[in-house]
């Protein structure tokens, strides 16, 4: 099966360094790869990379089966792999909720009605339908995230990247966000910290370290925990606790 995305020794450089050191990565229909990584090791550089928003110094980047290089190859890619941003205030710029998820489509030829039908559908199947007419930046941040990921929905992307998609959520938006996306079908890419959020989503898990891609997994094992206090009566109570902990 031919991959959706593909790396093959990308090196992007940033500074004279090396982000990306000869990165080899595929995505394949129906995975829900995890990317994980330190604070700085190149994760957003690798999505922006798959999207042609960081241009290697060597390598081959392949969208769809077709190596891709030049600006114009990748109009293309974006239209078909939707990327969601990691802060929800630097993809949401319409007035309202509906004129933000209908921009998509209209920037892909829908005239406005029909724009405007295909934004409400796919909120309405978000049960986010009761933000169509909010002014965007009133909106919470959970509610920023998740209207965002409607407007990248509404365009029918073949694959999603998302980084760090679990920002600024309450619990009640992190569990509708996890139930949206498991009940998805497209591919993608989740780049998080919340390792239990992975955990819950992924099929598969890669590492980014030292500007290298290697195979991971997470894991689970019980803990056991032994407190053993130690207080010391001095002049009528009992406090100064001396601790032993064995993990």
């Amino acid at each position: 099966m031919t991959p959706l995305l593909a790396l093959s020794d990308v090196t992007v450089e940033r500074g004279g360094r090396a982000v990306l050191a000869n990165a080899c990565l595929e995505l394949r229909a129906g995975e829900r790869l995890a990317l994980v990584g330190a604070n700085g090791a190149g994760k957003t550089t690798l999505l922006r990379t798959l999207i042609g928003l960081e241009k290697p110094v060597r390598g081959t980047v392949s969208a769809f089966g077709t190596p891709r290089r030049a600006e114009k190859d990748f109009r293309a890619v974006r239209a078909r792999a939707g990327f969601l941003f990691q802060d929800a205030d630097d993809q949401l710029f319409c007035p309202t909720v509906i004129d933000d998820v209908a921009f998509g489509p209209l920037n892909l030829g829908l005239d406005a009605r029909d724009a405007a039908d295909k934004a409400r559908d796919i909120l309405d199947r978000l049960r986010l339908g009761h933000l169509a007419e909010r002014v965007t930046h009133g909106l919470s941040g959970g509610e920023k995230r998740l209207v965002a990921l409607a407007g990248v929905l509404a365009m029918e992307p073949e694959a999603l990247l998302l980084d760090e998609p679990t920002n600024a959520l309450d619990h009640d938006h992190y569990l509708r966000l996890l139930d949206i996306l498991t009940g998805l079908p497209m591919a993608m890419i989740v780049v998080s910290h919340d390792r239990r959020f992975l955990h819950r989503l992924a099929t598969r898990v890669v590492a980014l370290q030292g500007g290298r891609l290697w195979p991971a997994a997470f894991h689970s094992h019980p803990h056991t925990h032994d407190h053993l206090h130690l207080h010391v009566e001095d002049a009528g109570h009992t406090e100064s606790p001396v601790a032993d902990h064995r993990h």
